[in-house]
């Protein structure tokens, strides 16, 4: 399963960069606009999101082509997040994956506006699919707007800065996590389910497993933030601690928080098993979201 799983990861992140660099081809817009948004997008990155939601697609239908505009979308709107996050009025970072953050390689100005083109362009790309209904395209484009907006990643965002410096309970932190990280994360999975005609009761369970999936990515996060190699990170560790932020290890301590990770694990197999997707990479993605190390 593991080289099966590192050829799938190879294969459609390729795939993805192949198509969304098909997009700015077409795209007429000032240089360098352009180039800041693409800087960042191709800035590398493991594309867990969008191959997410290939793998929740293929659990159920075939052909993922049908998926690739709302893969590419997602992946838009996760990189405007980023270049955001990395800014002075918001974490301030000088590096994300081992290259100057956006800011730094251009300016304030044009991260901000190279953020706000990759959010609005996201949602052009999937009302302007030819291969998706009318129905189709307002499910993807409501869906993705609450995940990625005040009731999903941006609330989470700010419950997040709220947090700073203050103790949390496990139980506000999981909150956090499920907007800020997690949101993303539950449109990958039903996005793509949802296009290969995955039943209610599926759907349903899909979205459990996106929830487990989520807190498992952010444990892991907080674990290599203080356990990670910077090389592997291309960024520093310990960052989290520098920022004052609330993490599961500064909650329940470095074994605590690897315990809670193995608690969402099996939390996670248990949905999959119940939305018949046990036999799927969905699997084989969630140990790979678990042990990373980067």
């Amino acid at each position: 399963m593991h080289e099966r799983l590192q050829a799938y990861l190879t294969y459609y992140r390729e795939e993805l960069e192949k198509a969304y660099a098909s997009c700015f081809d077409k795209l007429e817009i000032p240089d360098n606009l352009k180039s800041s948004m693409l800087y960042s997008l191709d800035a590398g990155g493991k594309r867990l999101r969008p191959i997410l939601l290939f793998a929740s697609y293929e659990a159920y239908g075939e052909d993922v082509q049908k998926a690739m505009s709302s893969a590419i979308a997602l992946e838009m709107v996760h990189t405007y997040s980023l270049i955001h996050d990395d800014l002075p009025a918001m974490d301030d970072d000088d590096y994300r994956r081992g290259m100057l953050t956006n800011h730094k390689k251009f300016d304030e100005a044009t991260a901000i506006l190279a953020g706000d083109a990759l959010l609005t362009y996201s949602f052009e790309l999937i009302l302007s699919d030819p291969l998706l209904s009318s129905d189709q395209k307002v499910t993807l484009t409501k869906t993705l707007t609450a995940c990625s907006g005040p009731k999903g990643m941006v609330g989470g965002q700010i419950l997040d800065m709220e947090a700073e410096k203050q103790s949390v309970s496990l139980e506000k932190m999981e909150e956090i996590h499920t907007l800020k990280t997690g949101e993303l994360i539950r449109f990958a999975i039903y996005a793509g389910a949802y296009l290969a005609d995955a039943t209610a009761d599926q759907l349903h369970y899909l979205e459990k497993y996106a929830h487990y999936l989520g807190l498992i990515f952010q444990v892991q996060d907080d674990i290599l933030d203080v356990s990670g190699e910077e090389e592997k990170l291309g960024k520093p560790v310990g960052s989290d601690e520098l920022n004052e932020k609330s993490t599961y290890p500064k909650l329940l301590g470095l074994d605590g928080a690897m315990a809670q990770k193995e608690k969402y694990v099996k939390k996670a197999y248990e949905s999959l098993k119940l939305a018949d997707a046990e036999d799927s990479l969905l699997r084989a993605l969630t140990d790979y979201f678990s042990e990373r190390d980067h």
